[in-house]
């Protein structure tokens, strides 16, 4: 069956910030875009006319932060993350670097978080609707008590899901519904308690 949803994929990974008490106080959260999207982000904004896929400093300059600018109110970002089935709140994202690698766009944000010693945490990187696929690739900076577990989405489970909801591929399904959290990575983080 034709889907109409996602229309972007993007590979995510998360670098967790620390500080010297090992308190989690942020995510540095990086988006690399597919090439398609990346074009049509470059042609959109009249960037990279000689369509050599490398940024000027200028070009650069103008497509810092391009992802979080039409962010609205309540929209948490496309991250959400559980500490011992607590939700954490996140602060204000904050563009950090963007840049082209392979013909593709990849920015980097940083997400604040109140500080918290992790101790279970599920972290879910996803958009909501389900017009961008978000693909878990990397995850870094977690002290070394902690491991880690990335569980992938079960698609033909999520599919059957949306289907009773509405039907897979319905355009309105996606946007009321919000179905992204049935095919979203699922990090699994479990922190030996400090000694």
């Amino acid at each position: 069956m034709a889907s109409a949803h996602p229309h972007v994929f993007v590979d995510v990974s998360l670098r967790f910030l620390s500080d010297t008490k090992g308190h989690l106080t942020g995510v540095e959260v990086t988006w690399s875009y597919d090439d398609f999207f990346s074009l049509l982000v470059l042609e959109d904004r009249g960037l990279d006319p000689d369509g050599d896929m490398v940024l000027t400093d200028k070009e650069r300059a103008a497509l810092m932060g391009f992802d979080l600018e039409d962010w609205e109110p309540g929209f948490e970002g496309a991250l959400f993350i559980y500490d011992a089935g607590e939700k954490l709140s996140l602060g204000a994202p904050k563009a950090t670097h963007v840049t082209m690698e392979g013909g593709r766009i990849v920015t980097r944000h940083v997400r604040p978080v109140e500080p918290v010693t992790p101790t279970y945490l599920t972290v879910r990187p996803y958009d909501p609707s389900y017009y961008a696929a978000l693909d878990l690739i990397e995850v870094a900076g977690l002290p070394e008590v902690c491991e880690t577990e990335i569980i992938q989405p079960d698609t033909d489970a999520a599919d059957a899901k949306v289907e009773t909801l509405g039907g897979v591929g319905m355009e309105a399904v996606y946007e009321e519904v919000q179905v992204g959290i049935y095919y979203a990575d699922e990090l699994r983080v479990t922190c030996a308690p400090s000694s």
